[in-house]
């Protein structure tokens, strides 16, 4: 991989940030649980970028990634490393902590031990592909996933779909370990604020909370990844006018804004901004229907992230019609 670094991150950071210890896997026909996640024009335009060669991503970009990846690395040796203690400081019986047993085989599992599994690797052969997927946590037979994220992200609610569908692959790879129905997103969020939570309910309580999400069946799982593996096959060498477009939730999309003008003649700015149309067209009717309500579509924001976007038209009609601001 190589970067840029266009906003002048100072070298101490950099050197951070250009540091991916990943273990990527490279064998032909592999492709990961969470690329299953992305949607299909950007899966194969971006391997025809790389298979062009290489180009240069901006360092900035990966901050993010690399605040995670440190979390999970921490939480990870915070386990492997001297967990005894730990359950002991949290009050936990010696009963209980010596059943616990980290990554254990499939051999050793029993009703007398508490299996944790940390940052395990499967593969699965499936339909000429090789699938696999590395998830952070099965603890008790439960999946786990951490996300050190924004608040917004839990809630909007606009990724439960992706973590739904994420975690029900790694249990379709996974079926000895991952046991139960849902899964648990155990979030970290990076902009929490006490204050915040003590004025809105809806905000999230704690820094770091435990989210519960219903996992998709095994038998839907294995459709949603037929019906990928199927769609990369067909578009492989589609010229990029013919592949599928990104949904609107590939894209990312922000909800509507409905714009209430009450002087038609006068729309730089205005009167007030509704989240719906219904209150939008009321506020119309209470001022006589003098004005004008206008739909604005809601923003795109995938596009940004996307390492296809030098190649993708699609994105060309969002930037000029305002819906992809960069």
């Amino acid at each position: 991989m190589k970067y840029s670094n266009p906003s002048n991150i100072a070298l101490s950071m950099a050197v951070w940030l250009a540091q991916d210890d990943y273990d990527y896997v490279e064998k032909p026909n592999y492709i990961s649980a969470t690329s299953l996640l992305k949607s299909v024009r950007q899966l194969i335009l971006t391997a025809r970028i790389n298979g062009a060669g290489e180009q240069r991503i901006d360092i900035a970009t990966q901050i993010p990634n690399r605040m995670g990846t440190a979390f999970h690395d921490a939480i990870e040796r915070a386990w492997k490393g001297n967990y005894k203690q730990s359950l002991e400081s949290l009050g936990y019986p010696k009963r209980v902590i010596e059943a616990v047993r980290i990554n254990p085989s499939l051999d050793e599992l029993n009703d007398d031990i508490i299996p944790v599994w940390l940052e395990q690797r499967v593969e699965k052969e499936f339909k000429g592909w090789t699938i696999g997927g590395k998830f952070d946590m099965v603890l008790e037979y439960r999946l786990r996933d951490v996300k050190s994220t924004s608040t917004f992200t839990y809630m909007n609610k606009a990724n439960d779909d992706k973590f739904r569908m994420q975690g029900s692959i790694y249990r379709w790879l996974n079926p000895e370990r991952i046991r139960h129905d849902h899964m648990y997103i155990d979030y970290l969020f990076t902009d929490w604020s006490a204050n915040m939570a003590r004025a809105n309910k809806d905000y999230p309580q704690q820094k770091i909370l435990e989210y519960p999400i219903l996992l998709k069946s095994v038998s839907e799982t294995e459709q949603y990844v037929s019906s990928k593996l199927s769609a990369l096959e067909r578009y492989k060498d589609a010229p990029e006018s013919e592949l599928p477009e990104c949904t609107e939730e590939e894209l990312w999309r922000s909800e509507p804004v409905f714009k209430y003008y009450k002087n038609p003649n006068s729309m730089g700015r205005s009167t007030k901004n509704f989240d719906n149309q219904h209150d939008a067209n009321l506020r119309l009717v209470e001022d006589g229907g003098v004005g004008i309500v206008v739909r604005v579509p809601g923003q795109v924001v995938a596009c940004k992230y996307c390492a296809a976007y030098n190649s993708c038209k699609q994105k060309d009609k969002y930037l000029a019609s305002g819906e992809l601001i960069i």
